[in-house]
């Protein structure tokens, strides 16, 4: 029943939208903080999604975006790289999880590509992948969920990749066994804990569309209204990514104009304000 459930739910995901919706960068991004805010928990650290998007967001492109921020990089890759990764990817992927890298990861693409190639259920998929890296190396769990996401994703056919796995990471009801822990990569019962979390994060990723999918509208139809040459670029900006700096500046626009456009896009109900702050403000679908 999982995982009749679980596929229903991806196959309605997958159906949902086309595949060139101009805001599905923006999706996949929004879909990438919350993934990286859960994994961050199994870090022992504190930073939530709004404490990871000023992180990200507010420091200059040459800053290091510190451990948080390299989490949220980890996931941002994911969700921006087209399928299939290289050992390579896995293996800068693992650097900024602060994972020590095993040569024993070495054959993991390929063994993920050897499974997809099965046609086996893509949740299950996933659940292999996950436990592969637990195997090689018990303390990567951050890595293993990463891993996890991106076999469930290659065996849906889907580039680049859509976080789902990840958001579930903390969810109640992957409490299974008869102990009810939190499931995990390599436990006994991580191949139904993953169904779940598959269904459960489609469910996720529809509701969000909707929402991204409804302000990516109000946006192309004020977009028409605008008279700044430079709407344009922003606009794509915000079609793209998760968040964008409400005093932006390109070469055709001071931060005064960014500012006052931005102003005129919330009040539209184009974009959302994300930081609920007066100053450093940051956009978004």
């Amino acid at each position: 029943m999982v995982p009749y459930m679980a596929g229903s739910t991806l196959n309605s995901l997958d159906n949902l939208f086309p595949s060139d919706a101009p805001w599905l960068g923006a999706w996949r991004q929004r879909l990438a903080l919350k993934a990286a805010a859960a994994a961050i928990k199994l870090m022992r650290r504190t930073e939530d999604e709004s404490a990871l998007r000023d992180a990200w967001y507010l420091r200059q492109d040459e800053d290091d975006p510190g451990p948080a921020g390299n989490v949220l990089l980890a996931w941002r890759k994911l969700a921006g790289r087209s399928l299939p990764p290289s050992s390579e990817n896995l293996q800068s992927v693992a650097d900024l999880l602060g994972i020590i890298w095993s040569n024993d990861f070495d054959e993991l693409v390929a063994r993920i590509e050897e499974d997809v190639r099965t046609g086996a259920p893509a949740p299950l998929v996933a659940a292999r992948a996950g436990t592969e890296v637990m195997r090689e190396n018990p303390n990567a769990e951050a890595l293993a969920w990463w891993v996890a996401d991106l076999a469930l994703s290659w065996r849906m056919g889907w580039s680049p990749a859509v976080p789902l796995l990840g958001l579930q990471i903390h969810a109640p009801l992957l409490r299974t066994g008869p102990d009810r822990r939190r499931g995990r990569p390599g436990d006994p019962f991580f191949e139904r804990a993953a169904c779940l979390a598959a269904a459960l994060g489609a469910a996720e990723a529809c509701r969000l569309a909707v929402g991204i999918s409804q302000r990516a509208e109000r946006l192309r139809a004020v977009e028409l209204k605008l008279r700044s040459k430079a709407a344009g670029g922003v606009i794509a900006l915000l079609m793209t990514d998760d968040a964008v700096s409400g005093s932006l500046t390109t070469g055709t626009m001071t931060r005064w104009a960014s500012r006052r456009l931005f102003e005129r896009l919330h009040q539209f109900e184009a974009v959302r304000e994300l930081s609920g702050r007066a100053t450093f403000r940051l956009y978004g679908l």
